[in-house]
């Protein structure tokens, strides 16, 4: 089946900082790739960059941003300048050109554009670390190819025999080494007319130049021709790296080639499930997220000359052996993308797993939110869960798991010399059972997220036959309870004293809670649904408190915030009362109903979530799509099972959209299933045999 054909790449890109649909780019892109590209039609809205009712194009942008709230980084933009020495402009205010974005392709492996000013014809379809692009210019003009970073030093040189382009990009982000740079070459089917190439300032000025450059220095690269094919590939390693990251990924492959095959992998990939139905939106949606969900996380591993991975760590400015993946947020993607990736494509997780602990080998941490240093800005080490979720669903090998679990112990029981690493405030976590809220911000998602790290190391060292280790924290996981406030339902920030936080109000956001309030961020104990109940009193009590979530009205105020943050504005569009599914925090809230006995409850509300909270346009999603992560919560709920605690080996049924799902070839259907979960050996190996 050709499922290309459903895929929307602009799904979510209809967003501003201030209200959220996705905050998605339109990613041109292999699965998982080093390289990807999007159309920028608006650099003056910083990472909001690109626009789908935008008709300017400012160049098309090889981009590493996941989120406009991490931001890009070793990026520059592809622009044909058909034009005269005195109508060239390199100034982003000045280069700009009109497009028909109806008449764009906009395809995973397939970009094409008709730049109106310039009278050229822009097609790319990607590799893992590069592109082919192809130039037609069919105006009067001399065909030329300018390339403009958005920061940083950039160094270029021309080869005019060898018809090519070399360049360095100093760009650091954050902690970056010193040495870490994006290294580039490009290749050219035509003769380059070295009279016409020219070195560019931010400023506007140009000389014509073989080499050189300077901060935030272009390039524009004139040629002979009319019709150009470019060949390019990127490393982080060198421009040597650079060159055999070409000959292996397109070496002297044809345009139409690289196009073809990008579009069997995609289409191999989207093939993986096949669903059935006659709601249109819901197909197109589907395989619009399905798209969503392979781009994350991308590969930082590139193959050396002598076929041996390696890769550059951004951090020490070393080189080592070994996969490496970065661009993740573990406190968003844990709840779907693995659990999602364990069942679709074990083999790869095993070997993004192996690149995240391959960090920790780097830098004595395990990541929680590389980008491509540690961007750290989310609570808790949630790591943990991924880890877990290998062990659980049988997706890696023991030794794989021995590195792991060495590394999950070390930020369960050592204090971080950085908060951005590991388990902030974790000897306070220790002495108390909890930890403090004036000593931690978001103290309580900071506890329950330290429990559920707990519960996660448990699995994994049970699973290893470590049994006195696992029952250490399977103990430990019990201290979710030491801040549940009984009187009010809610859980609660205590100080040292274990007196809770004053003033309470549950519809207030942050402080003691994080992009969220009481509402969202007090029922992720899903590793413990019967010790939660219990905590209520009993399991329909609990349901009790979850009816009132989704009854009360959305209304909040900023809190410790104290400014509106988009995700409140977000929940408050939607009729979901406190479920804010906008978020990470609500996604397991309507399939707790299912858990705790009351099934048609999680049916009613997820058919509702599904119909009334995501479509297949441009601003089809409520929230956030976060790395893949909003793109399999539909991807579950459509198919009509949840992994309601990745770390154990189960899913929930909830409410199967489709008539029927095919899942890497095997038949699955839970419409009439009379049980309330599925084992992860059942939904991979029998199929429609549950």
């Amino acid at each position: 089946m050709n499922n290309l054909k459903y895929v929307n790449i602009r799904h979510g890109t209809k967003s501003l900082m201030r209200y959220s649909n996705g905050n998605t780019l339109p990613l041109v892109q292999l699965p998982w790739g080093m390289a990807a590209f999007a159309v920028q039609t608006a650099g003056d809205r910083g990472n909001w960059y690109f626009h789908p009712e935008d008709r300017s194009v400012e160049g098309v942008r090889l981009t590493h941003q996941p989120s406009p709230w991490i931001g890009d980084f070793g990026c520059f933009t592809l622009l044909p300048q058909s034009c005269s020495d005195n109508s060239f402009f390199s100034t982003a205010d000045g280069r700009w050109s009109g497009y028909r974005p109806e008449d764009a392709v906009f395809e995973p492996y397939h970009l094409k554009l008709n730049l109106l000013r310039y009278r050229t014809v822009f097609e790319l379809s990607p590799t893992e670390r590069g592109a082919a692009i192809r130039l037609q210019n069919y105006g009067n003009e001399q065909t030329r190819l300018s390339i403009y970073p958005r920061k940083g030093v950039t160094e270029y040189r021309i080869d005019i025999k060898n018809k090519r382009l070399y360049g360095k990009l100093h760009d650091t982000k954050r902690r970056a080494a010193d040495n870490f740079n994006t290294y580039f070459v490009m290749e050219f089917s035509c003769n380059i007319d070295k009279e016409k190439c020219r070195l560019t300032s931010p400023d506007n000025n140009y000389v014509t130049a073989l080499s050189g450059g300077g901060d935030t220095f272009g390039c524009s690269v004139a040629f002979e021709g009319s019709e150009v094919l470019v060949n390019m590939a990127i490393s982080y390693i060198s421009e040597a790296q650079a060159e055999e990251n070409l000959r292996r990924e397109i070496g002297g492959k044809s345009f139409e080639t690289v196009k073809n095959e990008a579009e069997k992998i995609w289409e191999q990939k989207l093939s993986k499930i096949q669903i059935e139905t006659d709601n249109d939106v819901i197909k197109r949606t589907f395989y619009s997220c399905l798209y969503r969900f392979y781009l994350y996380p991308n590969k930082f591993h590139e193959t050396a000359a002598d076929g041996q991975t390696i890769h550059f760590s951004p951090e020490t400015g070393s080189v080592s052996k070994g996969f490496m993946y970065i661009n993740n947020g573990f406190w968003d993607t844990y709840r779907t993308v693995y659990p999602l990736l364990s069942i679709l494509e074990p083999q790869q997780f095993e070997e993004i797993l192996d690149g995240f602990i391959n960090i920790y080998d780097d830098t004595g941490w395990l990541p929680k939110w590389p980008s491509p240093t540690e961007i750290g800005i989310m609570p808790g080490s949630l790591i943990d869960a991924v880890i877990a979720q290998a062990a659980a669903a049988d997706c890696c090998s023991d030794d794989l798991l021995e590195r792991g679990l060495k590394a999950m112990l070390k930020h369960a029981e050592n204090e971080p010399d950085e908060r951005c690493h590991g388990r902030f405030g974790i000897e306070l976590y220790k002495k108390y059972g909890y930890v403090p809220y004036e000593d931690v911000p978001e103290s309580v998602n900071a506890t329950l997220d330290y429990a559920y790290g707990d519960y996660c190391i448990g699995v994994v060292a049970d699973k290893l036959g470590k049994k006195e280790l696992a029952e250490k924290y399977f103990e430990r996981s019990g201290n979710y309870k030491n801040i549940f406030d009984e009187k009010s339902g809610f859980m609660r920030g205590r100080d040292r004293e274990g007196r809770l936080s004053p003033n309470f109000v549950p519809e207030a956001w942050g402080g003691e809670y994080c992009e969220g309030s009481a509402w969202q961020n007090s029922f992720s104990v899903t590793y413990d649904i019967d010790g939660m109940a219990n905590l209520y009193g009993s399991k329909e009590a609990y349901i009790k408190k979850l009816d009132e979530l989704f009854a009360a009205p959305p209304i909040y105020t900023t809190g410790h915030y104290r400014n509106e943050i988009h995700e409140m504005t977000e929940m408050a569009a939607y009729d979901f009362g406190q479920c804010a599914i906008s978020n990470q925090p609500s996604f397991h809230l309507p399939y707790l109903f299912a858990a705790l006995g009351a099934p048609q409850k999680t049916k009613q509300w997820v058919e509702k979530l599904v119909l009334e909270g995501f479509t297949d346009k441009d601003d089809g999603f409520p929230g956030d799509e976060d790395n893949g992560t909003m793109a399999a919560w539909y991807i579950f709920s459509c198919m009509g099972f949840y992994p309601m605690c990745p770390g154990k080996a189960e899913y929930i049924i909830g409410r199967q959209m489709v008539d029927s799902v095919t899942v890497n070839g095997k038949n699955i259907s839970v419409n009439n299933i009379d049980k309330t979960y599925i084992s992860h050996n059942e939904l991979i190996k029998k199929g429609n045999e549950i």
